[in-house]
């Protein structure tokens, strides 16, 4: 990476106009992605990304700037040229770097960098032949491989100097199946802060099949009724409306702008009873976890909510600053081109104590999403819209029939309120999200829950 000499001297020179704080991250990554479209491999890309990004602090101001320039000139340059957006008065730093020995909570048994990428392949081939040959309507099955790793280094005028290593593999499943004129796809996307052992660990066939029957099972499905109705969502990717409808709002990102509806909201309650929500970083080799943040911060489980009652945010250093607020391990980017700030890691509705057979039962009229699609939130006021993957009427306490193209609809503090059985069967998923540090990886997760009304949009058969 950089020396330890280097680095002091880039943030000596940031420091050079007044900043009172100043850090440098440093990142060289290995990506691979290979696509295969209808067995066949489209496209495999292998890349190494290297840079570095400088930040400065002067109270409640930041100036960020990044380089893939790695001469000592050119990075204490750029260190100045930053520096020179904060004017103040400059004092003189004794600045010790002390190196740090991250405590590693995520082993990997098998680089994906030593795994050929005929085996890859195989790997792909396998999920695509169980895809293809489900079901006659199926007409299309798309299978991505993906795998990263991640060094990087960061260092701060407090005297953090810590180096790290993260390591991702990721399979993604697509099925489209085609009825007519119609489509409908099915999705299955696992992946895990690990090597390509995962690959004998998880059961890869499974994931194909129900991308394939998920696909299959909704185009023969009927339109979904619209109007509002109790709502029951399963487990694992069901808790992308808490990610996106809540949890976006309780990062510091948008508290501390006061844009957030959670924000002041410490010690409220926001949520029923039954609802306990955390945001967990340390959970081993998940997807979303980290040994140490992207400021250099140990990651850690952060409750975020208590038995309906608001117990904390996910908070970075400048957003802590701002709201005199202790930074959480949340601060992440997509890489060196990308200031950190708050985000989730792996982010969950915890277990409760119904079964999911007893939700079922005692729903006697509603609509169950078994796997929910892509969606829009706006922060600020916390109104959603989620497509259901695949979903089906609940008919006196028994799923009945599947139905297609319904969309949840709704406000993220009221659901929140609304959720009147939470299941034991607690289950997390894999997802990419997208904020202005870039895109992150993150696991989403919940039990099934039910919540009492939502507003369901979808049509009537005509």
């Amino acid at each position: 990476m950089l020396s330890q000499e280097l680095i002091n001297n880039v943030i000596l020179a940031a420091l050079s106009t007044g900043g009172d704080f100043a850090e440098v991250f440093v990142e060289n990554t290995y990506a691979n992605s290979i696509k295969m479209l209808d067995g066949k491999v489209e496209d495999g890309i292998s890349g190494r990304d290297f840079g570095v990004g400088i930040r400065i602090f002067q109270n409640l101001r930041s100036v960020y700037v990044y380089t893939n320039n790695i001469e000592p000139n050119n990075l204490i340059r750029v260190a100045k040229e930053a520096a020179s957006a904060l004017q103040g008065n400059p004092t003189v730093h004794d600045l010790v770097l002390n190196r740090v020995t991250v405590e590693n909570n995520h082993p990997i048994q098998l680089y994906p960098k030593d795994v050929s990428k005929v085996r890859k392949v195989e790997l792909m081939s396998l999920a695509h032949n169980v895809v293809s040959n489900y079901d006659s309507t199926i007409s299309q099955v798309e299978i991505g491989l993906a795998d990263t790793e991640q060094h990087i280094l960061i260092a701060n005028s407090e005297g953090l100097f810590v180096e790290d290593q993260r390591v991702r593999t990721r399979l993604m499943i697509q099925a489209v199946a085609s009825k007519g004129n119609e489509k409908q796809s099915g999705f299955y996307g696992p992946g895990r802060h690990a090597g390509f052992e995962i690959w004998d660990q998880l059961d890869v066939e499974h994931y194909a099949r129900e991308a394939a029957r998920t696909a299959v099972t909704m185009i023969h499905a009927d339109h979904a009724p619209s109007g509002k109705m109790p709502v029951v969502i399963d487990n694992e990717f069901g808790g992308v409306i808490f990610h996106e409808a809540c949890g976006h709002g309780l990062e510091a990102t948008s508290v501390a702008k006061g844009t957030s509806v959670f924000t002041g909201k410490l010690g409220q309650k926001i949520a029923s009873d039954l609802v306990s929500a955390v945001d967990d970083g340390t959970i081993p080799n998940a997807w979303g976890s980290l040994n140490i943040d992207d400021e250099g911060n140990p990651t850690q489980r952060n409750v975020l909510i208590e038995n309906g009652i608001l117990k904390s945010y996910m908070i970075d250093k400048l957003n802590g600053r701002r709201m005199n607020m202790a930074a959480t391990g949340n601060a992440r980017r997509q890489s060196y081109r990308y200031a950190p700030t708050s985000r989730m890691t792996n982010t969950f509705i915890c277990n409760g104590t119904s079964t999911p057979e007893e939700i079922i039962a005692n729903t006697e009229y509603g609509l169950y999403a078994k796997y929910m699609g892509g969606g829009s939130v706006n922060p600020a006021t916390g109104e959603f819209n989620f497509a259901v993957r695949e979903g089906y009427l609940i008919k006196n306490g028994k799923i009945d029939k599947p139905v297609r193209g319904a969309t949840l609809i709704g406000k993220g503090f009221d659901v929140l309120l609304k959720i009147d059985m939470v299941g034991n069967n607690l289950a997390r998923g894999q997802g990419m999200c997208g904020s202005i540090s870039g895109s992150i990886p993150a696991d989403v997760g919940q039990p099934m829950i039910r919540v009492s009304e939502l507003t369901v949009g979808g049509r009537e058969e005509a």
